[in-house]
């Protein structure tokens, strides 16, 4: 998640229930011919946009859409549309900026008159509706849409990379830790951007990756475990009680990077227990993940109220709703975690649990040229995203296990994602409009996944032509980027990884041999977040990007190599340890 949606999410959290009912509106469906029953009906169309696990979403349904004049308004005039946003990605990329509940009224042709975020009181409903219907012209929320001209360079030059660690730096809170606004969480490109500095010895980057890291904790529930999506007011300690699935994720993949790299003991049970929450709550009987849980237990009792009880208090009220949807998407980001944490730990149960729910996926939510439906069903899909987390999942686990199945379909993945390549720059994130009212979005942090995720494939594979989809994406970001004045951590580490080799280590020998074994568990378990990793058994072949010639010493060996420097064999943990830290300190880093 990164800085500019948490500033969304400081105003409002997001959606509606059949918990949280209210008397409100008679809402429609986003269809393919809700405009042309607009024109007819000369109606303006509302969308509430919101998600399953909002808290204001609830407050909004409960006061706003339950007046009986904005009501009565919305009965003469609109047709009012809601939606879960998770289950929307087309729309939820187009309006994503505009905060949950995203407000966004439609002439009856599908113009847009007005985008507001977050939660609208009665009387501003009230008022915002009259003035539509009176002067049906755009207002100053709807602007021209911000025009990207790629970089002819596959790089940023000395100066952009300059520019934009400066707005990174400057976004750091010293006083608190965190990076952003009022809202405190951690984002997630930018501890991966300490992490990968502190990695080589930067120690202003290590002192602020674990200053963020130690006070997040507090965001962890201490009964259930989980973690909640963000606190406010300047603190730690005033939570938003919804548990999204991107969070549990992305918490679980860093607090278990940030173990391997400095050992400290708290940082793992941190990551444990986001593990036990996502296994228990999250986890559905078929072995996929579903995608949140509530803030509140309902209308009269608040997440405030509710998580501040024991187990057994909590369960006798009941059980803030799930939301058991069964995304490709989230559970690329559940895997992806659950690997991470396999890595530190070498628990069977976990890796278990990561393979059985990517099983799922492709028995479930497989496209048959290599791609990934969201849900169920794809009103508007399919989507970039979808194949992007669960190639990135396929890459992990390939770490995890050496077992080559899960790179072929990373690399199936990789084809597919190639087809949402614009001649014009970038990557769309649906290869349809978003509702039949726009074209497809292109979104700057789809551009930073294509990247990384591409680059890496070119590293295992040694295939070019993933280079240049990375490529492809990194120039729309060296444009994107020049016009923008946010900070951009993603950018940084996108560059980053396509202009340096990742530390790669190997393991040769037998996948059957205890001792190989063992250093193959030594190898995931060290500090390296940019890796690439690989298990080497002469009896199934060359590996697919044979950039380097092994020797068969007639005993397992571990090699590292960064830079194009390659190190001697080590046989033990303590010889493989010394080498990655040597290896570590000799890869550059952009200046």
């Amino acid at each position: 998640m990164k800085l500019v949606h948490l500033a969304a999410f400081a105003l409002a959290a997001l959606a509606a229930s059949p918990s949280f009912g209210s008397d409100g509106p008679k809402w429609s469906e986003w269809s393919d011919d809700l405009f042309a029953r607009a024109q007819a009906e000369q109606r303006f169309v509302i969308l509430d946009l919101e998600a399953v696990w909002c808290h204001w979403c609830h407050v909004m349904e409960k006061t706003t859409y339950a007046n009986p004049e904005v009501k009565e308004l919305l009965a003469a005039k609109y047709i009012p549309v809601r939606l879960d946003q998770d289950a929307n990605p087309d729309l939820s990329s187009r309006y994503g900026d505009w905060g949950w509940p995203a407000t966004i009224v439609f002439g009856p042709d599908g113009t847009e008159i007005a985008k507001l975020r977050g939660y609208i009181e009665p009387e501003r409903m009230q008022a915002l509706l009259k003035a539509i219907i009176d002067d049906p012209s755009p207002g100053p929320s709807v602007g021209e849409a911000f025009e990207v001209k790629p970089s002819t360079s596959a790089f940023l030059d000395k100066e952009q990379r300059a520019a934009l660690m400066k707005n990174v730096d400057e976004s750091y809170k010293e006083q608190l830790g965190g990076w952003g606004e009022n809202q405190k969480y951690i984002d997630a490109d930018s501890m991966d951007l300490a992490i990968t500095r502190a990695e080589s010895g930067d120690a202003t980057a290590a002192k602020r990756a674990r200053q963020t890291l130690d006070a997040a904790i507090a965001l962890i529930d201490p009964v259930w475990g989980g973690v909640y999506q963000y606190s406010e007011a300047g603190s730690w300690t005033h939570a938003h009680f919804e548990k999204i699935i991107s969070f549990q994720a992305q918490y679980l993949r860093q607090y278990s990077q940030a173990y391997a790299l400095w050992k400290d003991p708290k940082y793992l049970a941190a990551a444990r227990n986001i593990e036990r929450y996502l296994a228990e709550f999250l986890r559905s009987s078929e072995g996929a993940f579903y995608v949140s849980q509530d803030a509140d237990l309902d209308h009269d009792t608040n997440g405030h109220t509710y998580y501040a009880l024991s187990d057994g208090e909590r369960r006798k009220l009941g059980m803030p709703r799930i939301d058991k949807n069964l995304y490709a998407r989230e559970n690329g980001w559940a895997i992806s975690g659950l690997s991470a944490y396999y890595n530190v730990t070498n628990d069977p149960t976990v890796l278990a649990i990561a393979e059985r729910a990517a099983k799922w996926v492709i028995e479930n939510r497989a496209l048959p040229d290599g791609g990934f439906r969201h849900g169920e069903k794809d009103r508007g899909g399919p989507f970039i995203d979808d194949t992007l987390a669960m190639g990135q999942a396929f890459l992990d686990l390939y770490a995890a296990t050496g077992n080559r199945d899960w790179l072929t379909r990373a690399a199936k993945g990789g084809e597919f994602i190639a087809t949402f390549h614009d001649e014009a720059g970038g990557f769309v994130t649906s290869k349809t409009a978003e509702g039949k009212t726009g074209v497809p979005a292109k979104l700057i942090d789809d551009q930073v996944q294509v990247v990384r995720f591409m680059n890496l494939l070119n590293r295992y594979f040694g295939n070019e032509a993933y280079r240049e989809e990375a490529a492809h994406a990194m120039r729309y970001l060296a444009g994107a980027s020049a016009g923008m004045m946010r900070p951009l951590p993603g950018v940084l580490l996108a560059d980053e990884e396509l202009a340096v080799e990742p530390t790669h280590m190997t393991i040769v020998g037998h996948k059957d041999d205890a001792r190989a074994k063992d250093l193959h568990a030594l190898a995931r378990a060290l500090p390296a977040r940019y890796k690439r990793l690989e298990w080497l058994d002469l009896r199934e072949g060359k590996l697919p990007n044979p950039d380097v010639e092994y020797p068969d010493l007639g005993e397992p060996a571990a090699f590292a190599c960064s830079n194009r420097i390659c190190s001697f064999p080590s046989f033990n943990a303590e010889e493989l340890r010394t080498t990655v830290a040597q290896m570590a300190k000799l890869k550059p880093v952009r200046g």
